[in-house]
């Protein structure tokens, strides 16, 4: 029996799953799998088999069309994976490791001894140069260990080499249940055997008394007829790691009275091992700071991908999760879509991998703009991003910091069709902009959550998205957006014009929309005059004089597609509006 550890990248993307003799394990990125791994794109539906066999895993590859698998950095299609090892696919690291034992209750001790911190404090060491060595490379121990067995083995080799007299020593736990359980151990002499360490020395330090806890199986001035040794030790002490989150688990040595390195090191009692149990104290209070620091260094890490570098820096080093609460706000929320995605999903069905790789790159510019303008991104969802700005912190500046990442995003993706060999060339993108009450921060279930925002706002944004469709152009504000960015977005930034009243499909309130334009430096092919002249052109068709409307709407320059969304309109009631009209656009779709 073995557990299977699967790490990507995030410190979200983990599970374990535990593999017994005689089956058969499919991994892939499918959700029907035995062994899904659905944050990796590089993985296939159905990548490899996994089957336990003579004590070991035998992996063959099946998807041999897919990525590689390296075992030992080499590509291969079969191989044998034995405890403590892995392979790699994609971005995802993969190791066996052997499942905790459940450990004995083992032989009733003749002595307990707890240890009382302050009077350890008073204890003084006799090699207190070799035990500071041994202190100063716990940091490099820990944060160099690529994976879970890899830093229970350094934990245990900076134990041996701070406890001489001990003769091995492990890393234990205890379950759900309160059992006791072996999760690594080492023996400073191989040819001694396996190491069964006391499941009631563990039980009554981890959950009984919470601190340190020595047993004494054999000691001076006293006979051991009527006791038996522990797995062969005459004494053991077990030190909790105290942990924010997780199974209690601790650091347990174990060792012999009458076998010592040095004659100054033999045991005859507790107190001549109270140097070495502040030593492990010590050892185990630095683990603990370090790993909390490294999962806070992997939250921040996590963080910085969804906070712009500003929002970021305003958390400051002391940042609390609490500002991530959700809450509600005002919002200027983002939908950014790929044009043509599907199509060209049908295209590529045998080159997905590639076709994922230009998506990928069109996200990251959409991402990119986001971040630069204080925004933060909240979900990828396929070809699409989501964005929003107001939230932890609120701003003023919201809805005009969003403008300027769609203007950045347009003006990217506008190079990029000039370049015909670009990967992305072939793609269009469709920007919708509104702003208004949700809520936005952690959101999810007691298992997941992730930074995103929620409300009608958010619909709103998408629905906007959509319309640049049928309203032919690529930016489009709702009306809230445009009256706060009308006044304070520079000229020489970006431009606004009314588009049109509309009601979107499945809503009940019209909106007035917006198309977000750059400077006429940029795009002089609509100047201010032009832009009056349309606006002038939409009045006329709200207020019902269709014929004027289409005279003024037809001065456009002839490349302004953004003209036929009302002319059509105009046309098919041959230019008279209809007795019942009211200004408002019904559209009949998404």
């Amino acid at each position: 029996m073995f557990d299977l550890l699967a790490e990507g990248q995030d410190p979200r993307q983990r599970w374990k799953f535990r593999l017994t003799p005689g089956t058969v394990s499919v991994l892939g990125r499918a959700a029907e799998t035995d062994l899904p791994v659905p944050w990796d794109a590089f993985i296939s539906r159905r990548h490899a088999r996994l089957e336990v066999k003579d004590g070991a895993v035998d992996v063959a590859r099946t998807a041999l069309d897919g990525n590689p698998v390296y075992f030992d950095g080499q590509p291969v299609d079969h191989f044998v994976l034995t405890p403590g090892r892995h392979f790699v696919i994609g971005s995802t690291t993969f190791t066996l490791e052997n499942p905790p034992q459940e450990l004995p209750d083992s032989a009733v001790p003749i002595e307990s001894v707890t240890f009382d911190r302050a009077e350890l404090r008073k204890v003084r060491y006799r090699d207190a140069d070799r035990r500071i060595e041994v202190l100063s490379h716990i940091p490099e121990v820990i944060w160099g260990a690529r994976t879970e067995p890899e830093l229970h083995q350094r934990v245990i080799n900076l134990v041996l080499a701070g406890v001489p007299r001990a003769e091995a020593a492990a890393i234990v736990s205890l379950d759900s249940g309160d059992r006791a359980q072996l999760i690594h151990w080492d023996r400073r002499r191989e040819t001694e055997g396996t190491f069964r360490p006391s499941g009631r020395l563990v039980v009554d330090a981890l959950r009984r008394q919470r601190r340190t806890v020595l047993h004494l199986w054999k000691g001076r001035m006293r006979t051991t007829e009527d006791y038996t040794e522990a797995d062969g030790f005459d004494w053991a002490w077990c030190t909790p790691v105290v942990t924010s989150t997780g199974a209690p688990w601790g650091l347990y040595v174990a060792g012999r009275m009458n076998a010592p390195l040095l004659p100054s090191d033999r045991v005859e009692g507790a107190a001549d091992l109270q140097p070495d149990v502040k030593f492990i104290e010590l050892l185990a209070e630095i683990v603990s700071t370090v790993q909390r620091l490294s999962r806070l260094e992997q939250q921040r890490s996590a963080l910085k991908q969804f906070f712009s570098p500003q929002v970021f820096s305003a958390l400051g080093e002391d940042w609390s999760t609490d500002v991530l609460k959700p809450r509600e706000c005002d919002v200027t929320v983002m939908f950014c879509d790929l044009r043509g995605f599907s199509q060209k999903a049908e295209e590529a069905q045998g080159n997905l991998l590639g076709l994922l790789q230009r998506v990928s790159a069109a996200l990251e510019t959409m991402t990119h703009h986001i971040l630069k303008y204080g925004g933060v991104t909240a979900d990828f969802l396929g070809d699409a991003c989501l964005g929003f700005w107001g939230w932890p912190f609120a701003s003023e500046e919201a809805p005009v910091n969003a403008c300027r990442a769609a203007l950045g995003i347009r003006q990217v993706f506008d190079q990029i069709h000039r370049q015909r060999n670009h990967p992305l060339a072939d793609f269009r993108m469709g920007i919708g902009i509104a702003h208004g009450r949700a809520v936005a921060g952690k959101i999810g279930t007691s298992e997941q959550v992730k930074i995103t925002v929620f409300g009608s706002v958010v619909n709103l944004a998408s629905r906007l998205e959509g319309m640049t469709r049928e309203l032919r152009v690529p930016i489009v504000l709702d009306e809230a957006t445009a009256n706060i960015v009308r006044p304070r977005l520079p000229e020489a930034e970006g431009r606004l014009r009314r588009l049109a009243r509309v009601l979107p499909y499945g809503m009940e309130r019209p909106v007035s929309v917006s198309e977000l334009l750059p400077p006429e430096s940029e795009f002089s092919t609509l100047t201010a005059a032009h832009l009056q002249q349309y606006e002038a052109g939409v009045a006329a068709f709200i207020e019902g004089k269709w014929d004027e409307a289409f005279q003024l709407l037809h001065g456009m320059p002839a490349g302004d597609r953004a003209q036929d969304f009302l002319s059509q309109w105009i046309i098919r009631s041959n230019r008279i509006a209809p007795p019942d009209w009211d200004g408002v656009v019904r559209l009949p779709n998404k």
